[in-house]
């Protein structure tokens, strides 16, 4: 199968992604290497505050137990909870995290004004901040950990153009209907898939953000888009499966469900259903695994008190363009899903078939598709 590889960080560093300090003589890194570890776990708590379990079932399902595991498996005590979409909640979490000593923070924003507060909250009391997934914009952090947004973007555009030239489609209005406003990860989604959009001479029907990533958000606005426009759309470039589901939804009320080439992203399970089913056209597979250990191994560093061996982890950069300034970075390469790779995503462990190929209709696209 085809395997995600890492951009802008070394060979060396990717396999000195590990579980540093178990109390085991050696251990599995991500990158399948075995690397020593020392002989007592590091001290300290690590605090994980993710966003919701709204926007995207990944941060649930997939970032919590990962994360929780690649703690556990370095012997590194960690706090992770859920924010449930409040930025409020999102600080308050974040301040008591604080007072208790955690020795990191590590944050998926909800926007970058409540992520400022809360860098800067934790960098007056010398804890060191890991924006996971999302960047803060102004906020500072010390290092970052993501896919490389622009590419997941440049995928999901890419996915879109094939769909529409398989239909026969080589020119027309395309709808845009990008992420929360808020998210500098929808900013650089949208710079990915509208560039490749419009380089491949596809114009622009509509261009819609989606406020707080909202599916029911999403069908509202999708639902006005296509009574303004009277349907007149060649595909839809959705920035991510849930809000795909939306677009899908409409188009299935009006007839139109698997005419009409439709994006997403993450590959949940309800996406990659949709991909087999051919609603939606292409997901885009982002192996949260990878994402998880190696933001764990940055952490178990500052634990540690290893600034050097952080560094050594975290060789990309992503500029900050708010503060002009680069931010330490590891960026991961994502993967373009269809209904013939659906089964790479199976086989990675992200999800099962068993999930995935939950009924007889599912059943039958699984087995046409190579997942037995």
């Amino acid at each position: 199968m085809r395997f995600l590889g890492l951009v802008a960080v070394s060979a060396a560093g990717l396999l000195g992604l590990s579980a540093c300090g178990a109390e085991s003589s050696s251990s599995a890194a991500p990158g399948g290497a075995q690397t020593s570890q020392t002989s007592a776990a590091p001290k300290g708590k690590v605090g994980v505050i993710l966003p919701d379990s709204a926007s995207s079932a990944r941060w649930e399902t997939a970032d919590r137990p990962l994360l929780k595991q690649a703690f556990d498996a370095a012997g590194v005590e960690s706090d992770i909870q859920n924010a449930g979409g409040d930025k409020e909640k999102f600080k308050s979490i974040a301040q008591g995290m604080i007072s208790s000593g955690v020795k990191a923070l590590l944050i998926v924003n909800l926007d970058s004004d409540s992520g400022r507060d809360v860098i800067k909250s934790a960098n007056d009391a010398n804890i060191p901040v890991i924006d996971y997934d999302r960047l803060t914009l102004g906020g500072n952090a010390t290092y970052y950990v993501s896919f490389d947004n622009v590419a997941v973007g440049t995928a999901i555009g890419e996915g879109l153009v094939k769909g529409l030239k398989e239909a026969g489609k080589t020119s027309g209005p395309v709808v845009l209907l990008n992420g929360a406003p808020t998210d500098n990860n929808a900013t650089l989604f949208k710079q990915g898939y509208e560039k490749v959009i419009k380089d491949a001479g596809y114009t622009v029907a509509a261009d819609q953000a989606v406020k707080d990533w909202n599916n029911q958000q999403a069908l509202t606005d999708f639902e006005q888009i296509f009574t303004k426009t009277k349907g007149k759309f060649v595909g839809v470039a959705a920035a991510n499966d849930g809000l795909g589901g939306s677009v899908v939804a409409v188009l299935k009320k009006n007839g139109l469900a698997g005419k009409i080439p439709v994006t997403g992203q993450d590959a949940t399970d309800e996406g990659l259903q949709r991909v087999l089913l051919g609603t939606q056209y292409v997901t885009v597979y982002k192996a949260i695994k990878k994402e998880a250990e190696a933001a764990a191994a940055l952490a178990v560093k500052i634990v540690q008190g290893d600034k050097a061996g952080a560094d050594a982890l975290a060789t990309g950069k992503v500029m900050d363009t708010d503060l002009k300034k680069d931010v330490p970075s590891v960026l991961l390469e994502p993967q373009a899903i269809y209904k013939d790779t659906v089964k790479d995503v199976i086989a990675d462990g992200f999800t099962t078939k068993e999930k995935v190929c939950a009924n007889a209709e599912l059943q039958k696209a699984c087995a046409a598709n190579g997942i037995s």
